[in-house]
């Protein structure tokens, strides 16, 4: 995804930046003196961009204000997909593994994901677990959220969390270090009646 991300933001940027280009350059040049084309939008340093008569030539006709107004939704609706899509955590397809023979392996992210999930999942306490891995290839972060049950004791369930299910995914990708940001959260129960 972050491929094909990157290659939208550059088409998206380049033809951007080719109409500010031109238009802003035209602008400059007829408003330098230069003699533009006859078919060029306006002639003359005087002359605006649209004139009073262009601005209101389709304003009677019934098809006009629908098809603006589709254009416009249809435009804020793609700069909004890219703008939340530029501020969404990738997540890691794959962890380069180091097997010690200078060629290396490539260990897929979800599988590496299941294995932090299961042994969160495992820890006294944890009844739910979220998480993801972010980062780049060779130095994976793992983040995400831990779903703690009532009877759950916070710094205890963190404390085992990152000493067997974060230490067992490191140790079986075979990593240096796998930095984790974990956020906590209580399970909602329904009150218990003492009688």
């Amino acid at each position: 995804m972050s491929g094909v991300l990157r290659t939208v933001n550059r088409i998206v940027l380049g033809l951007l930046g080719l109409v500010l280009l031109l238009g802003g350059g035209s602008v400059l040049a007829v408003g330098l003196g230069a003699k533009p084309p006859s078919w060029w939008i306006h002639d003359g340093r005087k002359d605006v961009l649209l004139s009073v008569a262009d601005r209101q030539r389709w304003r009677d006709e019934g098809w006009w204000w629908p098809v603006v107004i589709a254009v416009l939704g249809v435009v804020v609706l793609l700069a909004l997909w890219w703008l939340v899509a530029q501020f969404r955590r990738r997540r890691l397809a794959e962890v380069l593994v180091d097997t010690g023979d200078g060629e290396g392996a490539r260990l897929r992210g979800r599988a590496l994901e299941s294995v932090l999930v299961s042994g969160a999942e495992a820890v006294d306490g944890v009844e739910h677990a979220g998480l993801v891995l972010t980062g780049r290839r060779s130095s994976p972060t793992a983040r995400g959220k831990l779903s703690l049950a009532p009877h759950a004791v916070p710094g205890e369930a963190l404390w085992e969390f990152g000493e067997e299910a974060l230490a067992q995914a490191r140790n079986s990708a075979g990593l240096a270090s796998l930095p984790a940001e974990v956020r906590l959260r209580a399970v909602k129960h329904r009150a218990e009646r003492v009688s």
